[in-house]
């Protein structure tokens, strides 16, 4: 793995990658509130139809009726539309996120908080946003991240279920890599989505 690794780094998906992390870094605190809500329509979902809904909604997100909200992400074809509208206009209550979340001396205190507060957000999903919105020491752990694991012996098999501890488990052993690939946990997660997808998206 460490050395497919250094060779992407040292070509374009190395780049890529590291011109998408400045991108996460550089998003305004305007758009955290946006960023929030395609990581709630990521959960079992697809990034590319968050990446679509973002485009199509925009400032609508805080804006729209539940109903209006749930019909537009039905036409993008989300295939729980009506839960996630759901969500996302009780997540209104925290369109402050930035100054929330720059509240927490530590990214992961934000991840805790994120999970327990923030209806239709787990453990990956808070992962994610705070990827998204340029923090580097959490890992985004989904199906492709896990098969990236497998694949390269890293753990013997998918887990029944991804409860917190084995999350916790799990990042501890991704930790290791990064370090040793000389990587943060957020580029290593762009590094293994591009490994099983052959796509760096967000």
């Amino acid at each position: 793995m460490l050395d497919k690794i250094g060779e992407l780094k040292r070509g374009e998906v190395g780049e890529l990658i590291r011109s998408r992390i400045k991108e996460f870094k550089s998003l305004p605190p305007e758009k955290w509130f946006s960023e929030l809500c395609f990581c709630i329509l990521t959960a079992n979902s697809s990034a590319q139809i968050g990446i679509k809904a973002q485009e199509e909604i925009g400032n609508g997100f805080l804006t729209i009726s539940k109903d209006s909200l749930a019909r537009l992400l039905r036409e993008l074809g989300h295939p729980y539309y009506e839960r996630r509208a759901e969500y996302i206009v009780e997540a209104r209550k925290y369109s402050n996120i930035y100054e929330i979340i720059s509240q927490f001396r530590d990214e992961r205190q934000a991840r805790e908080w994120l999970a327990k507060n923030v209806k239709g957000i787990g453990y990956k999903e808070a992962s994610h946003f705070l990827r998204n919105v340029g923090y580097e020491n959490v890992a985004i752990i989904d199906r492709h991240v896990i098969r990236a694991m497998i694949r390269y012996g890293l753990i013997d098999k998918m887990p029944k279920s991804l409860t917190r501890k084995k999350y916790l488990e799990l990042e501890k052993v991704l930790e290791k890599v990064a370090k040793d690939a000389g990587l943060t946990l957020a580029e290593l997660d762009l590094y293994l989505w591009y490994m099983e997808t052959g796509k760096v998206l967000k």
